[in-house]
Parts: C-alpha cells; structure tokens; sequence
C-alpha cells in the first residue's frame, strides 16, 4: 500500500487487506476499493475447476487457467539471466498478462504496467501497441507474453524499445531464432513452459 501512494489508481481488488494497507488506501481521493473473496481451493488447478465459452450451437468446456505460481518452473535460456529486479518484474507482468485477452503482451517496470496489448491477431500488433501505450516507459520495462513467439519479430520490437528482459512459454518451432535474438541484444528470456493464452 505504501509503494502504491505516488501512482494514481482508480480501483484496487484483492481477496483481502491488512488493517494499516487499508487505512492508507482509504486515504488516496476517489480510489475504489474491493474485495474479491476467492473460492475455496482456487489455485490448486484441480479437474473441477472448469472454463465454460460459449460456441454457436453448445459450449466448449476446457480446465481453467488456475495453476499456482509456485507450480510453474522457469527455466532462462539466454546466455543473461534477469537480475533479481527483473524477476520480479517479469513475474509481475507474468501474472497480469493471465487476465488480458490474447494476444497479450504486458510491458512492466517496478511492479506497475507501463504498456498494454491485447485481443489482437498478431502478437507482434500486440507487442507495438504494448510500446506504444507506454512510451518513453518502455525503456527498462519487462515484457510478458501470454503465450509462445511464432517469430523473433517480438523480441526485436522490444530491443528497439530498451526492454531489458522477455517472459513467456516457449514451445514455438523457431525458439531458437528468438533466443539468438535475446542475446544479440543482451536481453534475459524466460521460458515457463505453461501458458495462458486467454480467447
């Protein structure tokens, strides 16, 4: 809460909140605050916990995107790994790139976005509308991709734009040409292996 007093938030949701973290937050002008209990269990990606979309003529029924974090193994595979800093960054990106509609691409610097990409039909679109929204924030900013890179175009977008560090699933047939172009720019890349793509 007390990291959160300098930016400008127009509503904060979190199953619950500490006493002081709340009185502080209740001091911001006009900031909304919520509570969003969760449900017994969430997070343990059993069976039960089931995605319902609706489809011209039914459903698709598929399991929810609800893997723990800790559940998840990183694994670099830049000749950099991140800094601690970045890490945690990455992360954060990482667990808001889950709630965005694909393509997604999150940009992140000290645990807040500075760009976003979303719902488009190219991760590249994404990831240059993701620079865009941020501008000049983009410089020293993390990217987080909800789900592979096809190409190493994403990679290069972000180099141009001074992002220091990419996470995102791997698993593309071309991982290689995106890892040889993390290292050309002495980007670290994360792979997790899980992705969220989200539709």
């Amino acid at each position: 809460a007390e990291a959160m007093k300098p930016v400008f938030y127009e509503i904060v949701i979190a199953p619950e909140y500490e006493a002081e973290a709340l009185n502080l937050l209740k001091r911001k002008k006009d900031l909304r605050i919520l509570i969003a209990k969760l449900p017994p269990g969430y997070g343990k990606a059993e069976p039960n916990y089931l995605d319902f979309r609706r489809v011209k003529g039914g459903f698709l029924v598929q399991h929810s995107d609800s893997l723990p974090e800790g559940q998840v193994t990183l694994k670099t595979v830049t000749k950099r790994e991140p800094t601690p800093k970045e890490l945690e960054d990455l992360l954060f990106a990482w667990r808001v790139a889950k709630h965005v509609k694909s393509n997604a691409i999150m940009l992140a610097k000290d645990k807040t976005v500075t760009g976003m990409g979303a719902g488009q039909p190219s991760r590249i679109i994404s990831a240059q509308i993701s620079i865009e929204k941020a501008g000049e924030k983009a410089a020293g900013s993390v990217l987080a991709s909800d789900a592979m890179f096809p190409f190493a175009d994403v990679v290069e977008a972000a180099a141009d734009a001074k992002v220091t560090a990419i996470i995102q699933p791997g698993g593309s047939i071309r991982d290689e040409d995106s890892i040889k172009a993390a290292d050309e720019h002495d980007i670290a890349m994360v792979f997790t292996g899980e992705r969220h793509f989200r539709h």
